[in-house]
């Protein structure tokens, strides 16, 4: 059974000037829960029911665990239809060095939308992609939408948030820099170098002009006879990384 003060301190999770007080998440579902007990993040607590600990007690090994009723993980639960498990996971500090940015690289300029956010993240773990430099107004990683719209990915992908000008002024090396607008050169038609950057900006309003001046090429998807004036971000995501990782 919880106490008060533990349901008011896992509760205040769901915000995150909390979450950055307490350096600390929440992860609630059955697939989400096992991806992250197979992974390297830091567990503190599984709140689960008696029935989820028995069926899963062979992957449990020396995770503190707590076994709680339904109505009492609907409690601290997020969801509208609360899980049988409940994790607090520890917050780790992503680890940012230039030279281990290999590869593609996504850069993601002011993404609000945790659902796109989740979904790219998921995409960058499809393509193999393992790092997302995220401007510092972006939606935050540990948002409860954005945990449970990349299904496990958030514990694979390296996320790191950082002031975007800082980081293109501060790089050591010379690489291309691709920028995804409406208008620009078509994907399709584009010789890709093998590690490169690419620039998802806002759903609303594009790359930013601050972040637009380092952008060496413009690129963009080409409409084929369709009404659409434009794509949702993670859409338009995985169609440029299908081409970029195929090249």
């Amino acid at each position: 059974m919880l106490t008060k003060n533990q349901i008011k301190q896992i509760k205040s999770l769901q915000l995150k000037k909390n979450r950055i007080s307490e350096s600390q998440f929440i992860v609630e579902g059955d697939k989400i829960v096992k991806e992250l007990l197979s992974s390297k993040m830091s567990i503190k607590c599984i709140y689960a029911t008696q029935k989820w600990i028995d069926l899963n007690n062979s992957i449990l090994g020396s995770f503190v665990y707590k076994v709680l009723t339904i109505n009492e993980l609907e409690i601290i639960s997020n969801l509208k239809t609360p899980n049988h498990v409940l994790a607090i996971v520890n917050i780790i500090p992503s680890k940012f060095n230039y030279d281990d940015l290999t590869g593609v690289t996504l850069i993601l300029d002011n993404i609000n939308d945790p659902g796109n956010f989740g979904t790219i993240i998921r995409l960058c773990d499809w393509f193999n992609i393992s790092n997302i430099i995220c401007s510092a107004d972006s939606v935050d990683r540990f948002n409860s939408k954005v945990v449970q719209s990349s299904m496990g990915s958030l514990f694979i992908v390296n996320i790191i948030y950082m002031d975007l000008m800082k980081f293109f002024s501060e790089m050591p090396y010379k690489r291309t820099v691709y920028g995804s607008f409406l208008k620009g050169e078509n994907i399709k038609n584009l010789s890709i170098e093998e590690d490169s950057f690419i620039i998802m900006g806002n759903e609303s309003h594009g790359i930013s002009s601050q972040v637009e001046s380092f952008v060496d090429k413009k690129i963009s998807i080409k409409n084929i006879g369709g009404r659409a004036e434009s794509l949702n971000v993670a859409t338009a995501t995985s169609i440029l990384l299908y081409q970029f990782c195929n090249k």
